[in-house]
């Protein structure tokens, strides 16, 4: 099956999740760049596009797209990128390292709330989401600090522990897919 991983990353640790992806899966991988990189804007829904792709979607059976999370939404560049090209896609995984946990997945800020708005702008093409939670890398002594899920990112550091099970049963089911 041929694949390709798309990905957007502010601060890194969704450009490491990409990377770790694509090189499971010996595969390409592409980063989505908007016209405007202005985090400020874009949380603000500012919509100035993206930067034209170097590949063609549609080349692909399966495109995995991976990306943050802010505040409970699905970004710009993220929204833009599914929109534009669904009818090009064939079938769609998202993933995303995100601040929200397991636990508050279903709660303001969380990230089925993503998962469900993506399924729906997809048209049915979204056949699998998969959130790492960066509350997974973050130390025991700090997991009661409310703002240290900011001060951590998914590196070769940190990806260790709870978070190689998380990863491991997502290829597991990806590659089944």
């Amino acid at each position: 099956m041929k694949t390709i991983v798309y990905f957007y990353s502010h601060k890194g640790s969704n450009r490491y999740l990409a990377n770790k992806i694509a090189k499971d899966l010996n595969c390409e991988m592409e980063e989505i760049k908007p016209r405007l990189n202005a985090h400020l804007l874009m949380m603000m829904k500012v919509n100035f596009g993206n930067r034209k792709l170097k590949t063609r979607i549609e080349d692909y059976d399966r495109v995995i797209l991976c990306g943050p999370i802010w505040m409970g939404k699905l970004i710009v560049p993220l929204k833009n990128f599914v929109k534009k090209n669904v009818t090009k896609i064939n079938k769609l995984i998202f993933v995303t390292s995100c601040g929200s946990s397991f636990e508050g997945k279903d709660k303001k800020f969380g990230h089925n709330l993503v998962f469900n708005e993506l399924k729906k702008i997809s048209i049915g093409k979204c056949i699998h989401c998969e959130a790492f939670p960066i509350t997974l890398v973050v130390p025991d002594e700090h997991k009661e600090d409310k703002s240290a899920f900011m001060k951590y990112h998914l590196n070769d550091e940190t990806f260790k522990g709870e978070i190689i099970d998380v990863y491991n049963e997502f290829m597991q089911k990806i590659n089944s897919i």
